[in-house]
């Protein structure tokens, strides 16, 4: 990543209404890591229909394994990813109070701490880029940004989220998000 380029880290980027047909069609990224690296991305809006007690084989508390498991992207979708939240996280590494992990073991700890305060998203998969790769991206045009917040990334209705979100942005968006799915509709 070049020196001047600015570090997405802690950022939403949504599919700007450019990539239908591709696997980020409709899509709402947390970026979690953007450096010399490349980046590190979790879809946020892209639920699948199990549990993650369905996925995962471990001892862990029934509200864990009752919760939705989320498909974090195209790249190893058999690898685990945690977002966790709660009041204070001193160490949090993605944002305030927002915390990215991928052991089970800190899964399980968290799990077995689990609090009312605290809020947990899984994910299956991850969306990454090569060094340089996003800014290219960027540069292109191929996604907006938007700024990242906790209410955001756990987003009751989270398949409403990349609506909602362009919505909010303006009239010229809103006519992005109101588009139909399959433009042979219109």
């Amino acid at each position: 990543m070049a020196a001047t380029t600015k570090s997405l880290k802690g950022q939403l980027i949504l599919d700007n209404g450019k990539l239908r047909g591709s696997f980020f069609h409709r899509a709402v990224i947390l970026i979690c890591q953007h450096d010399a690296e490349g980046a590190f991305g979790l879809i946020l809006n892209r639920s699948t229909s199990n549990h993650v007690g369905d996925a995962l084989v471990a001892k862990l508390p029934q509200a864990v394994k009752d919760e939705t498991l989320f498909l974090g992207g195209p790249v190893q979708p058999q690898a685990l990813s945690f977002l966790h939240n709660d009041a204070y996280l001193p160490d949090a590494n993605v944002m305030p109070n927002l915390n990215l992990g991928h052991s089970l073991d800190n899964l399980l700890e968290i799990a077995d701490s689990y609090s009312g305060t605290q809020r947990l998203k899984i994910f299956a998969g991850y969306a990454g880029w090569s060094p340089g790769q996003l800014d290219e991206e960027m540069k292109r045009e191929t996604w907006m940004t938007h700024p990242a917040s906790l209410e955001m990334i756990f987003h009751p209705e989270p398949d409403t989220l990349w609506q909602q979100i362009l919505r909010d942005k303006g009239w010229k968006y809103k006519l992005i998000a109101e588009a139909p799915e399959d433009p042979s509709v219109n």
